[in-house]
């Protein structure tokens, strides 16, 4: 198991920024993918973006490519997502994942594919 707390949410206008972070624990870090994902009220969750072992693939929604930036750092056991031009629909509480030890790529926007979730945090967009 991996033990995740995200960090970063908060209230910003149509149109600003925000970095979440998810600091990782327990299970070597290179080792499996890394995942956000999202839940508005009265949604399911959804996937928002992933990142390869090595950080060398990514792969986005496209409800948020080309505005968010998934990135990680392993050194520091890391997982950033860059949130650019928010928009009030972003508005969510946004979990990062950690893959399932042997995971394919491929599945990567499947929440099956994670078996480690962190507690969220909450991202306010106002219009």
């Amino acid at each position: 198991q991996v033990q995740l707390v995200e960090s970063g949410g908060g209230l910003v206008q149509a149109g600003g920024s925000l970095r979440l972070s998810c600091a990782a624990s327990g299970r070597a870090f290179s080792s499996y993918t890394m995942g956000w994902f999202r839940q508005a009220p009265g949604k399911e969750r959804e996937f928002v973006a992933a990142i390869n072992r090595s950080g060398s693939n990514t792969y986005y929604a496209d409800s948020v490519k080309g505005r968010f930036t998934i990135s990680r750092d392993n050194d520091e056991n890391t997982v950033i997502l860059l949130m650019n031009n928010l928009k009030s629909e972003d508005t969510a509480v946004y979990y990062c994942a950690a893959g399932r030890e042997g995971s394919d790529w491929s599945a990567r926007r499947f929440s099956s594919a994670y078996d480690s979730w962190g507690q969220g945090t909450q991202v306010t967009v106002s219009s």
